[in-house]
């Protein structure tokens, strides 16, 4: 019985030891579970703040990234290439080109060297006047004057005994007119490199001029467009404009008070002021961006564009268009095209013909060329005539 008691008694102690052991574990799991919970609570919070840091350095990221493409698209889209080479790497285009010659071995000549002083003298020639074009190409210094003769009458290597021949360039076209060849070949990205544009006729006498005198007139005058003056005692005058006055070394207008085509003091269109003659028209590079527009590819004669190149003066015309008498020329006024003059030749002739039919087509060009000049300034609503046509007392 005693033995009993005491096994109960054990037991008890036991299963209060047992409690206290398992309130202790408790209290031990629950304590350290709140550690536990601060500290991961502290962790989440550490990296949801260094997560909402990364993020938002990410954004910034993103956004300047994208500011930068932005800029740079905006900056493509302003960087203007010529039509055709948008798939090429700017720094690759070239977009102009010149009439310079190569070598096929050793280095290239390098721009610098000729662009800068270099001019262009353009003419359309034919063999029965190879000596008068002789006389004129040796006047002009080849180290400033690059020479381009369009062959009408389809003979090119007669030409190859005058000593400046292999330095031309020569192109050939049976019956072309010089502003057929100049249209096709004087494109102004192909003549950008040349400061001025000769564009000659053949039957002209040049014993009185001298081209880099000339140059420097036009350069101090302020000339975009100009010509030489003619002398009115050996050459056939077609426009009073064109004839050469004594006094001074550039004239832009005259006066004249009798007869057809007055031209008075407040006279402001061609050809009283603001013209030159088609025969040997002198253009800066800029003027003949503009006139090389204007030249129509189907009319071959050009007649009526003199009347018009004032709008290519880069200014005003009364001003920028000049002839000069200082530097002057002999135009012998020989047709060629369509064969000799027939104011020499029998009416009846096929010679005589060819060349009455060669008249009559230019005719018919002026008065096309004055149509399509009349539409299109309806047609173009933004366009504003800097020099709309006068009434016809008000030249008076």
């Amino acid at each position: 019985m005693g033995s009993l008691l005491i096994d109960t008694a054990n037991k008890k102690r036991c299963f209060c030891n047992l409690i206290s052991v398992v309130a202790l574990l408790c209290i031990v799991f629950f304590v350290g579970s709140a550690f536990v919970t601060i500290d991961y609570k502290e962790k989440v919070s550490t990296w949801e703040a260094a997560n909402s840091v990364q993020i938002s350095q990410t954004n910034s990221k993103s956004k300047t990234k994208l500011n930068i493409q932005t800029a740079q698209s905006n900056l493509c889209k302003s960087q203007s290439k010529p039509a055709g080479s948008e798939p090429l790497p700017k720094g690759i285009i070239s977009q102009t080109s010149n009439f310079e010659m190569q070598p096929l071995w050793g280095s290239p000549k390098r721009k610098g060297n000729t662009k800068s002083s270099k001019s262009l003298l353009a003419i359309p020639v034919g063999i029965r006047q190879k000596e008068v074009v002789n006389q004129i190409v040796t006047k002009f210094p080849p180290n400033y004057f690059m020479v381009m003769l369009f062959h009408y009458d389809g003979v090119v290597d007669e030409w190859r005994d005058l000593q400046w021949s292999d330095s031309a360039l020569h192109i050939s076209a049976i019956n072309q007119t010089k502003w057929w060849f100049a249209k096709r070949f004087l494109h102004p990205d192909i003549v950008a490199e040349y400061n001025y544009i000769f564009l000659w006729d053949e039957d002209l006498e040049v014993e009185n001029f001298h081209p880099l005198r000339y140059l420097s007139i036009i350069k101090r005058e302020g000339l975009e467009i100009s010509q030489p003056a003619l002398d009115i005692s050996k050459s056939e005058v077609h426009h009073r404009i064109t004839a050469r006055l004594r006094k001074g070394a550039v004239h832009r207008r005259i006066y004249k008070f009798t007869g057809g085509g007055r031209c008075y003091e407040n006279s402001t269109a061609p050809p009283c002021t603001g013209w030159v003659e088609m025969m040997a028209p002198v253009f800066s590079r800029a003027a003949w961006r503009c006139a090389w527009h204007m030249i129509q590819n189907d009319l071959i004669h050009a007649w009526g564009l003199d009347r018009k190149l004032g709008y290519c003066a880069q200014g005003d015309r009364s001003k920028n268009v000049g002839v000069v008498d200082s530097e002057y020329i002999v135009h012998k006024g020989i047709p060629t095209l369509g064969g000799v003059d027939e104011k020499k030749v029998h009416p009846r002739s096929p010679t005589f013909n060819d060349r009455f039919a060669v008249r009559k087509r230019s005719y018919v060009e002026l008065e096309i060329f004055r149509k399509r000049w009349q539409m299109a300034v309806k047609e173009d609503k933004c366009w504003i005539d800097p020099y709309p046509e006068p009434s016809e007392n008000s030249s008076h």
